[in-house]
């Protein structure tokens, strides 16, 4: 066994050289080893890395919007080039599969490309002659130092998500990362000193709750954005805000895939699979439950189960289909749902404990799991699994499925599969989700429109990237102007009016 490596902050562009107070193992769980030691953050800290970034973040908000987009530019390039070691340190800290970890780069490089066009996307507006010899215009300025507290499920295209536009309106960024999973996330940190930011706007704190709290409630921390589960979600927007700062939230989610009869079921069953089990169900975009439109479920199901006897579970590098979990308490808290399902009156059709795995060592697996004739009410329905179970639910109508889904707390993502034009048009208007797909499970949106659902899966009201993102990192300015040619004179002590 190696000696696990250190892992730390990275401030003013350089990585920290100071002695951690308190100290969390990183474990590769693939294998169950530890892998790393990652420092935490202490409060006082967390203050002395905020200061910095006030300082720095004064340079960098005047710098040019040409500058800016230069070094969003390099940025870009540099991240491509390293996309798939920022992939491998992924699948070594998460476990998903290195083909996914490199779509998840991918996925976040999209965002820096967005970003890139930041001299049009800050661009105001203008009004010559609202009034007499009078000119309006609207301007956008960045809001300071800015934090991101990014969740372990993406620890790279998460904190892309906001970082890129973020940097590229003016702000000074303090990233939190997940401490189950830091590396790739410090990794793609450390590019933007060598794109040519200076020192002290783009820096990394790693830390539990402690390094969480002291950045919500710091005077001079103006805004935060948060990826994570609904109950801490709800608590970073509640501390956020009544400490006088701009929240996004984005929350859990229990994403429903509604087939109607007249759906393509192999389409169908492919999308369930894909959606349900990828990146080990770690995804709050996963297909949770599957809403079958009787009489297809038992075709459906069978269908299903066919292609999930095709999966092959283990060590994300060795090419299989599914990776393991990401620590041994989660693997062991989604585990416990099948004996809840069970015992709640749920079938078990495929039990992913009686899986083998291709992996050296004990790692944290749990293959793809399927159930049906799951009901509201049951743990496997009410709640975020954020694991490798699908659960089938079945209903008479699609009136029924609607419902079904318009009742759930989450908002975040849903999908309708099926050849009806009419329906899914009717599904995409009256559904009450964020993000909505059309025979598509996984319906993340393209960069330049905007990520985040509704109800419980989001608490603020601003959505991640796209022009929500620009507008959540910047402060709209209106002025109104009149210069006065030598023959103008005298006063006027009235009201002013447009005339």
């Amino acid at each position: 066994m190696s000696t696990p490596t250190r892992i730390t902050h990275l401030i003013d562009g350089q990585p920290w050289s100071g002695t951690a107070e308190r100290t969390s193992p990183v474990f590769n769980p693939a294998t169950g080893e530890q892998s790393g030691v990652l420092d935490l953050a202490s409060a006082s800290l967390v203050d002395e890395v905020v200061k910095s970034a006030a300082s720095a973040w004064e340079e960098w908000a005047d710098a040019s919007l040409a500058k800016r987009s230069g070094v969003l530019f390099a940025f870009r390039e540099l991240l491509n080039d390293r996309k798939q070691d920022i992939a491998a340190l992924i699948t070594a800290e998460h476990g998903k599969v290195l083909s996914d970890a490199l779509g998840e780069v991918t996925r976040g490089l999209e965002v820096a490309e967005f970003a890139c066009g930041i001299p049009h996307l800050m661009r105001g507006g203008f009004s010559e002659n609202a009034s007499t010899n009078v000119d309006v215009y609207s301007i956008r300025q960045p809001l300071g130092v800015v934090a991101v507290i990014s969740p372990f499920n993406f620890p790279a295209m998460v904190p892309m998500w906001f970082i890129p536009i973020a940097i590229a309106c003016g702000n000074a960024v303090i990233l939190k990362p997940s401490e189950k999973d830091p590396s790739a996330a410090i990794a793609v940190a450390a590019l933007w000193k060598e794109a040519g930011l200076p020192d002290g706007v783009m820096q990394v704190v790693n830390g539990d709750k402690e390094a969480v709290d002291a950045l919500l409630t710091h005077p001079d921390v103006k805004s935060v954005s948060f990826v994570g589960s609904t109950p801490i979600a709800k608590y970073v927007y509640e501390t956020g805000t009544a400490h006088g700062k701009r929240v996004q939230a984005l929350g859990g989610a229990k994403n429903h895939m509604l087939v109607l009869p007249d759906a393509d079921l192999d389409l169908a069953a492919d999308a369930a699979v894909n959606a349900g089990f990828g990146s080990a169900g770690e995804r709050c975009m996963a297909i949770s439950a599957l809403v079958a439109v009787e009489p297809i479920a038992d075709e459906l199901i069978s269908k299903i189960k066919d292609r999930m006897g095709k999966l092959v579970t283990g060590d994300g590098t060795r090419g299989c289909d599914m990776g393991p979990l990401v620590t041994s308490q989660h693997r062991d808290k989604v585990t416990s749902y099948l004996d809840a399902g069970v015992s709640e009156g749920a079938t078990l059709v495929v039990d992913g404990r009686q899986d083998s795995y291709e992996s050296d060592g004990e790692g944290y697996f749990l293959a793809p799991t399927l159930f049906d004739h799951v009901k509201p009410g049951m743990s496997l329905y009410d709640d975020e699994i954020f694991g490798p179970v699908l659960s089938v639910v079945r209903v008479g109508s699609y009136d029924e499925g609607l419902t079904l889904i318009n009742s759930n707390p989450y908002g975040n993502g849903t999908a309708i599969f099926t050849n009806d034009g009419g329906a899914a048009r009717t599904f995409q208007r009256k559904v009450e989700v964020g993000m909505v797909g059309v025979n598509v499970p996984i319906p993340v949106p393209v960069s330049y429109y905007s990520f985040g659902g509704w109800k419980n899966s989001l608490f603020g009201d601003t959505h991640a990237h796209g022009m929500e993102g620009v507008h959540f990192f910047t402060r709209g300015k209106v002025v109104t102007s009149r210069w006065l040619d030598p023959s103008h004179g005298g006063l006027n002590l009235g009201f002013p009016q447009n005339d």
